[in-house]
């Protein structure tokens, strides 16, 4: 029996369901009682699907305010606090901003990342979970169809490793 990380956890409901249009996502203990089935440790599961709940939820804050006009490129710089600096590698920091800078995520966008990277609670996040974390954020909220395909070239290569 596999106990898997939260973030195999994530990955395989997000192969198994979110690729769906729409996706057919079950409710929380019918899911619950698949991943068990599937192998996935009860614990792990649990934190995985408060993982979920808490990205659909971050969906409802409020927006950020705009930074730029006229679609011109944002001249504000995010200072990450020290606890963001221990969790998050340098090359992580880099992939969010290159992201960001080619307009894949939105800064609101990367925040919801930020705080869902930190909530994985691995022991060191590497570029490949930010990138399923990343394309988990767009993928959850309308309208980033576009970024979403963008993305996927970057994990295409990730899902041949990634575990099943």
């Amino acid at each position: 029996m596999m106990t898997g990380s939260v973030l195999d956890i994530l990955i395989y409901v997000f192969d198994r369901y979110m690729l769906e249009a729409p996706p057919q996502v079950p409710e929380r203990e019918e899911l619950a009682r698949d991943l068990e089935r599937a192998g996935f440790g009860r614990a792990n599961v649990e934190r995985a699907l408060d993982w979920l709940t808490e990205l659909a939820f971050g969906q409802q804050r409020p927006a950020l305010p705009p930074t730029a006009r006229d679609g011109a490129a944002p001249r504000g710089v995010r200072v990450f606090a020290d606890s963001e600096l221990l969790r998050l590698s340098s090359q992580c920091r880099g992939l969010l901003l290159t992201l960001e800078r080619a307009r894949v995520i939105t800064p609101q966008q990367r925040e919801i990342v930020i705080e869902r990277m930190l909530a994985l609670e691995a022991d060191e996040p590497d570029t490949e979970q930010l990138k399923w974390v990343v394309l988990m954020v767009l993928s959850s909220q309308p309208g980033s169809e576009l970024a979403v395909e963008r993305l996927g070239g970057l994990v295409a290569d990730v899902r041949t490793h990634a575990p099943h």
